[in-house]
């Protein structure tokens, strides 16, 4: 993004790779989901988009707000995701899914997971850098790369 024809955003939640790859999983579970019998009225396609976008939600919602309350929000986003992976279970056991469909949807939210781990550690250590590797941080799961967001 530093390149010399990057321009920032207006939005800056726009600019978080990890916003950009939220995107990404909910086309591909909207693209996915289609498949699914009876797409337009089927329960779980239809929950199943919600939340993966509800993960892009809570990322530009947060983004206006104060520190504590963007990371509160990106918990809320790391909750979706936790959805995502009961639908993507769900998905399977209906044989809705394959493996490999179970695989990359796996792989998106573990992703997903960990990129939000690290915009929270980092947000945190930035509110508080007096305290950055204590047990002061707030839910940043234990696989959580903070050079990853």
């Amino acid at each position: 993004m530093n390149s010399p024809n990057y321009s920032p955003s207006f939005f800056r939640f726009e600019d978080l790779r990890v916003y950009q790859k939220s995107l990404d999983y909910f086309v591909w579970v909207q693209s996915s989901t289609q498949k699914f019998p009876q797409a337009n009225s089927n329960f779980l396609a239809k929950n199943f988009s919600e939340t993966a976008m509800n993960i892009a939600g809570k990322i530009a919602e947060g983004s206006s707000k104060n520190k504590m309350q963007f990371i509160f929000h990106l918990k809320e986003a790391k909750t979706a995701i936790r959805q995502c992976v009961m639908y993507t279970s769900t998905a399977v056991k209906l044989e809705y899914f394959v493996t490999e469909q179970e695989e990359i949807s796996r792989n998106y939210l573990m992703e997903l997971t960990k990129m939000l781990g690290a915009l929270i550690g980092s947000i945190q250590r930035e509110h508080n850098p007096t305290h950055s590797s204590s047990g002061n941080r707030l839910d940043v799961d234990e696989e959580d790369d903070p050079n990853t967001y």
